[in-house]
């Protein structure tokens, strides 16, 4: 390539042409007031393609209320509890429930630490400039994180419900948190690698590392409050459907003296009911966050499994891997995943919906995406029509340039299937609160849920023998830096 700098520079004469061409082109002109005056998403909004994504689904779970992560990167652990509540809603007949994501975000924040100080004794060798190191050191105990991730948390710490141990200012809004706690994370490394070099051992350094996991305990207590180690536990199951049923003349318990008109007659049963909610109660006196976890909640996070759609040559398909430097939960090990081919992923997808069971999720939520509106779909957001240009990347590009990586996790609650008995649109649970998109809910077209989801959590009864088989293999190892190893927010 050329070095003479006026080859390499934008060009007057160039300048011109482009301006000339762009003023008597219609359309520009028009795209222009649109786009400024409104923002690009709403001035690419295609309201054919809006019509084409209705908001009705074949299949379809009933869910609880919608969930909030706020401004915080805790999507990934939303998502973990929106499919485990559904489970334990279902099992115990609840009308709703939600899970405390604050007793997770904390110790969640305590065992990155650990695992970051951990890494930096396994890495005193390497220079901070490293590849490695800088990806090590990156985000020390930051946000984001997968499903492994939650099931190394559940596993050790279980579960409690939201009232046990309910948001605070710190999981609602978490980068003053994180800032500081990173920062101090980043000072402890410091000084672990200044020992190191002065000749100081392991058991010298491992001593002080447990030194410094004292003041991050502080520092998550002072700003989540100390989680509880037992709680009592509450709730009332929903009404027998048998109990509202009017009096149709026909059963013999209902004695009403009129039975021509059986619509304001009610059975017996509830003749003498009064105002007090007499509905079965479920209760636990002191119960431990396992014990809630291993009684009430019906599935074990560890059947299920990481599928991949990551059509890229470094990554052949029907192949597990394993991502260096990724645990969470440093005893647990690093994360793993398996990637197939998009038919194997999407089948899995639709099968474990068909059964009644919602469906983790990660996707790039930015690409050709309607936050507000809740739509994910590239016939609904014309970007290529309002600048007058295609965008051709295909999945594989996305994810190898790093224009779409996976920044988000969801969950899947329904899908339509067409005459044809393929899947045309999904019903996507978000954890934005009820004011985005529909009552909280997304709808997304199945070109974007090919294009863009690359992760999925399936239960291990869902795959396919084949699949299956790869659990058994040995993983192939990769780099933190690849594609796939960003962490979910």
């Amino acid at each position: 390539m050329t070095t003479d700098a006026s080859a390499r520079a934008i060009k007057p004469e160039l300048l011109r042409t482009y301006t000339e061409d762009f003023n008597k082109d219609r359309a520009n002109l028009i795209a222009a007031d649109a786009a400024v005056s409104a923002g690009v998403l709403k001035a690419a909004t295609d309201y054919r393609g809006v019509r084409a994504l209705p908001r009705d689904f074949s299949i379809e779970l009933k869910q609880g209320s919608i969930t909030n992560q706020e401004r915080s990167g805790r999507c990934w652990m939303f998502a973990s509890l929106n499919t485990l509540r559904y489970e334990l809603m279902h099992r115990w007949n609840l009308e709703d429930f939600e899970f405390s994501e604050t007793y997770l975000f904390f110790w969640d924040a305590m065992e990155k630490s650990n695992t970051y100080l951990e890494n930096v004794l396994r890495t005193l060798d390497e220079a901070t400039d490293s590849r490695l190191f800088e990806a090590i050191n990156w985000g020390p105990s930051d946000d984001g994180g997968w499903w492994q991730m939650f099931a190394a948390l559940v596993n050790k710490y279980g579960l409690v419900p939201k009232s046990a141990y309910p948001e605070s200012e710190n999981s609602r809004n978490s980068d003053d948190f994180k800032q500081y706690l990173n920062s101090k994370l980043r000072e402890f490394a410091a000084e672990l690698r200044r020992r190191s070099a002065a000749g100081a051992g392991e058991d010298e350094l491992r001593t002080l590392k447990d030194e410094y996991m004292g003041t991050v305990y502080r520092i998550c207590a002072v700003s989540l409050g100390e989680p509880p180690e037992k709680f009592d536990f509450f709730a009332r199951t929903k009404d027998d459907a048998e109990d509202d049923k009017k009096c149709d003349g026909k059963d013999e318990s209902c004695k009403c003296e009129d039975k021509s008109d059986a619509k304001a007659c009610k059975c017996d049963k509830n003749k003498d009911k009064t105002g007090k909610d007499e509905r079965p109660q479920i209760r636990e006196i002191g119960i431990t966050p396992l014990e809630f976890y291993k009684k009430y909640v019906p599935v074990d996070v560890n059947d299920f499994v990481t599928l991949a759609n990551a059509p890229l040559k470094s990554r052949p398909f029907n192949q597990r891997y394993r991502i260096r430097f990724s645990a969470n939960v440093v005893e647990a090990g690093d994360m793993e995943f398996v990637n197939v081919p998009l038919d194997v992923f999407k089948k899995a997808a639709l099968d474990q919906l068909t059964a009644g069971h919602p469906i983790w999720f990660a996707c790039d939520c930015t690409q050709f995406a309607l936050r507000k509106d809740g739509f994910f779909d590239q016939s609904v957001v014309r970007v290529d029509q309002l600048f007058g240009t295609e965008f051709t990347g295909d999945k594989a590009h996305g994810l190898e340039y790093g224009d779409s990586p996976s920044n988000h996790a969801m969950t899947f609650t329904g899908v339509n299937l067409g005459e044809d008995g393929k899947p045309n649109r999904w019903k996507v649970e978000n954890s934005w609160g009820k004011d985005a998109g529909k009552d909280g809910y997304y709808v997304m077209s199945d070109a974007w849920f090919d294009r863009y989801v690359t992760e999925l959590i399936i239960r291990k009864e869902y795959l396919d023998d084949a699949t299956r088989a790869l659990l058994t293999t040995e993983p192939v190892e990769i780099d933190p830096w690849q594609p796939l190893t960003r962490r979910c927010r």
